[in-house]
């Protein structure tokens, strides 16, 4: 179940990897790119056992890298992108397990209701925003609206398994279908 999943940042930096002074510009982060990409890649391709997404995920890091704006030069270069790819795992792993589920699902119903290939890949895009969405939710709003939505679970039950009220049960759906409405219409004006 999604709710069991922990969520990594992949925007922090272990406080003692990043020096305090100068700021990270393209050349450094291609300086990075040139001293640090084979031993990244080969610590992916341990993780992944695949060297195509371990190599993707490599490039992926590097990006996350040129796209940030307040960067300051690291001073432990490995263990920040080290940082980063392990969360851009957690990511790829969860997607995984989420496609894995839906087709499961999905290979439950009869041919006759199952949605064309386009359609699948609509849906499992779907399913990628909201489990994103979700992902912001703190562990128990995140339960809860799981609970509610996937198991069908009431309020007293949810407050019972968390061990919380069913006031709070309530202030949990409440964020959980507020992500929902984001990921469908974008923030509300």
């Amino acid at each position: 179940m999604l709710a069991n999943h922990s969520r990594f940042s992949v925007h922090s930096c272990p406080e003692a990897a990043v020096s305090a002074g100068e700021t990270l510009d393209h050349r450094g982060v291609g300086a990075l790119y040139r001293d640090h990409r084979p031993w990244l890649l080969a610590w992916l391709r341990k993780s992944l056992h695949c060297p195509q997404r371990a190599e993707d995920l490599s490039q992926d890091t590097f990006l996350r890298l040129l796209n940030r704006q307040d960067l300051a030069t690291p001073r432990e270069p490995r263990a920040l992108l080290t940082t980063i790819a392990r969360g851009l795992l957690v990511d790829h792993f969860r997607r995984s397990a989420l496609e894995r589920s839906y087709l499961d699902e999905l290979a439950r119903q009869p041919i006759a209701e199952q949605p064309d290939v386009e359609e699948q890949a609509l849906l499992l895009e779907a399913l990628a925003e909201i489990d994103r969405l979700l992902g912001s939710l703190s562990a128990r709003a995140r339960a809860a609206f799981l609970y509610n939505r996937l198991d069908g679970l009431g309020h007293a039950e949810i407050a019972s398994r968390l061990g919380v009220s069913v006031p709070r049960v309530r202030q949990y759906l409440a964020q959980g279908l507020r992500q929902c409405y984001v990921a469908l219409y974008g923030e509300p004006r």
